[in-house]
Formats: C-alpha cells, sequence, structure tokens
C-alpha cells in the first residue's frame, strides 16, 4: 500500500500496467453492485481492492503507465477512486467482451505511447498482503519480458487443492536468467500445460505433485511478443489491435469513435484460450507470495479474525450456538447487533436496502440469485 512507495525506478520508464476492473462482483452481493462492483468497495481494510491493486504497482512504474480497463458504467467512479491516474488512462469497454479482448485494447493503447513498451495485465480484485514479494516478482517479470519473446505468467504456489482455480503445470528445472541479466531472485519454469478447474481427485494430484501453480491470471509480456501471439493464433483481434493502435495514437476521441462501432462485434473469448493454451513461449514465475482472489463470501473468513465458534464477523455479533459463518455489516445507517441462535455454516450478509441469507456451500448460486433480480422490474434496482 502507500506505505512501500518509493522512488520509481528509472528503467521502468517503458514499463507499464494495465489493470483490469470490469467485473461485476456478484458473487458479493448485496455488497457488490453492478455500478459499484468487487473491486469498487472496501471489505479489507481502508482502502477498495482497485485502489490497493494501483498501491501495489506504484513503486514500479509511473503513474502515467498505470492504466485502467473498466466498463462505461464504472468508469466515472473507478475515476473518483483514482484522482492520482490520468483521467485519460481510464478506459472503458462499450461492452463486455471477456479478457482477450479487453487485454488486446490495452496493448493497443501501450504500443500507442511506446512500441518498445513492456506490460503486465493485473486483475483488479486480489488480496495480496505481502507487496513486497509481490513486487520483486513483477519487477522480475518485467526484466524478463522485456529480454527476449517470452509471455510471463505468475503462478501463485498452491496452499491446498482448490477446485475453484485454473492450474499451470510447469517443467522442474529453473531456467537460467538471461544473457545480459542479473540472478532474478525469482524462479522462472517453462510452462508446459494450462488446466481448467479440475475436480477434487485431481486438485489434490496436482498439489501432491510439485509441479503445478494456480493460475492467477496475472500476466507479462512486451508489445512485440503479445501482438505476435495475437497474429500467430487470433487473426481478427490481431487486425482490430491494429485499427486500435492508430486511433490511439491520434488521441482519446478517435479511440472512442471506433470501440463504440466495433467492440460489440468483437468475438467473446478469454486470453486462456486465445492466448496461454496456444503459445509455446509461455514461461511461469513463481508467484511465492500471499495470494486470495477472494472469490465469494466465504472467503472473506480467510482474513477476518474468527471467535471460537469459527464465526468470522465484520459488524456486532451476538450468538448462541451458531458456528462457522461468515456475517458482513455493509450497513451506513442505522446499525444494530446482529443476533443468531443455531445458525451454521451460513451467510449472512446485511446493506441499507437488502439482507442475504446464504448457506455458505451455495455461495456460487448468488449469480444466480443477482440474474433473478435483474429479471424482476421490482427488484431491478438492487443488482
Amino acid at each position: 500500500m502507500s506505505s512501500t512507495r518509493k522512488r520509481t525506478p528509472s528503467g521502468s520508464k517503458d514499463h507499464y500496467v494495465i489493470i483490469m476492473a470490469g467485473g461485476r462482483g456478484e458473487r458479493f452481493w448485496p455488497v457488490s453492485r453492478e455500478a459499484t462492483p468487487k473491486q469498487l468497495i472496501t471489505l479489507l481494510g481502508k482502502r477498495s481492492f482497485l485502489q490497493q491493486a494501483v498501491d501495489r504497482v506504484r513503486p514500479l512504474v509511473p503513474r502515467q503507465n498505470i492504466l485502467v480497463i473498466t466498463n462505461a458504467v464504472q468508469a466515472a467512479a473507478v475515476r473518483k477512486q483514482l484522482p492520482e491516474l490520468p483521467a485519460e488512462n481510464v478506459v472503458a469497454e462499450p461492452v463486455g467482451r471477456d479478457t482477450c479482448a479487453a487485454i488486446t485494447l490495452g496493448a493497443a493503447i501501450v504500443g500507442a505511447r511506446s512500441t518498445t513498451a513492456t506490460m503486465a495485465v493485473l486483475p483488479a480484485d486480489h488480496v495480496i498482503p505481502d507487496e513486497r514479494k509481490f513486487q520483486q516478482v513483477l519487477a522480475d517479470s518485467l526484466d524478463l519480458a522485456s529480454r527476449g519473446q517470452v509471455i510471463v505468467t505468475i503462478g501463485i504456489q498452491p496452499t491446498g487443492p482448490e477446485t475453484g482455480y485454473g492450474y499451470i503445470r510447469h517443467d522442474a528445472a529453473a531456467l537460467p536468467a538471461p544473457a545480459g541479466a542479473k540472478r532474478y531472485k525469482t524462479r522462472f519454469h517453462k510452462a508446459e500445460q494450462f488446466v481448467e478447474k479440475p475436480a477434487l481427485e485431481k486438485a489434490i494430484e496436482y498439489v501432491n505433485s510439485g509441479s503445478y501453480r494456480w493460475n492467477a491470471g496475472m500476466f507479462v509480456w512486451s508489445f512485440v511478443t503479445v501482438t505476435n501471439a495475437l497474429e500467430k493464433h487470433q487473426s481478427d483481434l490481431n487486425a482490430a489491435c491494429r485499427r486500435w493502435f492508430k486511433a490511439a495514437a491520434k488521441g482519446q476521441k478517435p479511440l472512442a469513435r471506433i470501440l463504440a462501432k466495433e467492440y460489440p462485434e468483437i468475438r467473446r473469448i478469454s486470453v486462456d484460450y486465445a492466448l496461454m493454451e496456444k503459445a509455446q513461449n509461455v514461461v511461469v514465475a513463481d508467484g511465492a507470495f500471499d495470494w486470495d482472489d477472494l472469490g465469494a463470501w466465504p472467503a472473506l473468513a480467510r482474513h477476518v479474525k474468527q471467535d471460537d465458534a469459527g464465526n468470522a464477523a465484520v459488524g456486532q455479533l451476538i450468538h448462541v450456538d451458531s458456528a462457522r459463518n461468515v456475517v458482513y455489516d455493509g450497513r451506513t445507517q442505522r446499525r444494530s447487533p446482529i443476533a443468531l441462535v443455531g445458525v451454521k455454516d451460513s451467510i449472512i450478509v446485511l446493506t441499507d436496502d437488502a439482507t442475504l441469507v446464504a448457506a455458505k456451500s451455495e455461495a456460487q448460486k448468488i449469480k444466480e440469485l443477482v440474474r433473478r433480480l435483474a429479471a424482476n422490474k421490482k427488484l431491478a434496482a438492487l443488482v
């Protein structure tokens, strides 16, 4: 966070960070809403997840080199939260078209500023308590990616057989530092396979093997490398990148006009399917730092002190014979104690206009609840 900031290294003037902040955070309803989704809310600490994401990279790149890709609904709120960034660095997608389109857009904008640039693509909503370790891995990854035609992905060391994450299988041997580079503090391995979210038995096998890392959706590459990958594997997005590059070089308004016209027709595809699973030049950086993507309400228990019964509460909780609950009081007006009797393994969330009660085991179905709310004319305003 801000306490870790220091002078930005002079060699980072050609380094950029693109923060992906267009998600809706439906699993964190009712605190997370379409206009103020998960990345814009404050669940832990005094800064939103997006603000924390920017704080983490400020020591590594100049603020004018930090871009945020969001959507039209959220753009104003993003700019309000990040007044230190130039307004033109907050880029709104006209519509959501998955991660590869957003990454292509970010690459076009960065390339219009510098065709020799190296850029990191990072999610806006991760929890990374040890910022210094993360910064070391990111700095080493930026340096490595700037030296050659490699795609770097930061893989997280698994702490258990999670079934909600994708995995990356890598070669056991650590790669040597490239010629002319100092020995990195980060270990890099050749990536061998990207694996989708596995069943529990497979996840246990992956973790026990020691040859897999969690896929955290963090990528580092040079402008040349990513555009070469688009040219080789996604010709339509490569053509779009060239057009957006030319428009971005002319200014913000020409870019906005071409995006309004073209973006709704762009094919939806994730960067994992579009590039990472096809590329042969992927290197995994060993993400040896604490990390959590806080995917749903039950994950909050990993970051909030629990009472003797395993209840994780943000707010005033009093209970009898209640255990392992996640309780969050997000009310801003007339807060009052939350009293539970005989309630176990549940999620209880209160806001000024809605209350959620759910079984922890069914947390993923909150997305379905949000869809039903959106389809109900009387309740759609709660989404």
